[in-house]
């Protein structure tokens, strides 16, 4: 069998296709520049949102699989036209096409900012209503609807979004990868204001998650939203780095309000607001029908900057 795999040279991608190769997948990848892939033997141009259908319906020969990692990403300059082009389109146009020409999953990398703000606290599950409060969020939501729509005009089922929180694994961007560099600094932080609870996922989880809902005989749900086993605080994120740098924890017993106040000054709010939610992503629905979720994060946060570490210092 075949999958068809879209951003198969990003940082998820790559190990999504991987662990698919090792499932004994063959691996059809859409990319945007297959000029770069020339070592992969199945390498075609990924077309854009405003392409012909018979561009999108040419990407669907002799597959059963569709695995669309491509996106323009959060931690990316991008207005909402851009968003929605990249995020809810294009995932439109690649779904249109999978439900007219193959007979298996389509497995759609979305995020849990289609549901909720950074700022929100609670726990999030596959029942907690969408409210994204981003363009970003918002162009995730429009693709998670766009591809269900699809499948259920083709009277198809099938078709299931992977809602995730931060992803870490090497070659990470955004705010972990910010807060890996910070803790390489070793500069003293303030615990009161680090102790929020977030729910992280691996991307050796998220691969294994993908790979899990293609070769899983029953149909999978609209959506499932993703996590390791077990949330864990902003402290321990910062000093999970530092053990890995081989740096003093140096985290101290600092109130949170001078910090709150400044953000507060600086009309900072929202930011401050993000840095102390605590957002739990319930993965057990997915952990239930044999998804196995990764259970030491600190553990694989710690070996990401001793590996970093090994290298150069960021």
């Amino acid at each position: 069998m075949k999958v068809l795999v879209t951003g198969a040279t990003g940082f998820i991608g790559r190990r999504v296709v991987g662990r698919l190769h090792e499932a004994g997948f063959d691996i059809r990848i859409a990319s945007r520049l297959p000029q770069r892939l020339a070592d992969t033997n199945d390498a075609v141009a990924l077309p854009g949102a405003d392409a012909p259908r018979e561009a999108f319906l040419a990407l669907m020969r002799d597959v059963t699989h569709v695995v669309h990692c491509a996106a323009l990403n959060n931690d990316r300059s991008a207005g909402a036209a851009d968003f929605r082009t990249a995020n809810a389109t294009l995932t439109g146009r690649l779904a249109q096409a999978a439900a007219a020409r193959t007979d298996g999953r389509f497995v759609h990398l979305s995020s849990i900012r289609a549901v909720a703000g950074p700022g929100f606290s609670g726990t999030i599950d596959e029942a907690t209503p969408p409210a994204p409060q981003c363009a970003y969020g918002r162009s995730k939501r429009e693709g998670e609807i766009a591809m269900l729509e699809a499948f259920a005009t083709a009277g198809r089922d099938g078709a299931t979004a992977l809602r995730l929180p931060p992803v870490y694994g090497e070659g990470m961007k955004g705010n972990l990868r910010g807060l890996m560099r910070l803790a390489a600094t070793g500069l003293p932080l303030p615990t009161a204001a680090l102790t929020a609870v977030r729910s992280l996922v691996s991307h050796d989880a998220v691969a294994g998650a993908v790979t899990h809902l293609v070769t899983r005989p029953a149909p999978p749900r609209p959506a499932y939203v993703l996590g390791d086993a077990s949330p864990v605080a902003m402290s321990d994120i910062i000093a999970a780095f530092r053990r890995g740098w081989g740096r003093p924890t140096r985290l101290l017993p600092i109130p949170a309000w001078p910090f709150r106040l400044l953000a507060t000054l600086t009309g900072r709010q929202a930011a401050w607001q993000a840095l102390v939610a605590t957002q739990v992503c319930d993965s057990s629905l997915l952990a239930s029908e044999g998804w196995e979720r990764e259970t030491d994060t600190l553990g694989r946060l710690e070996e990401l900057a001793r590996q970093g570490s090994g290298s150069s210092r960021p």
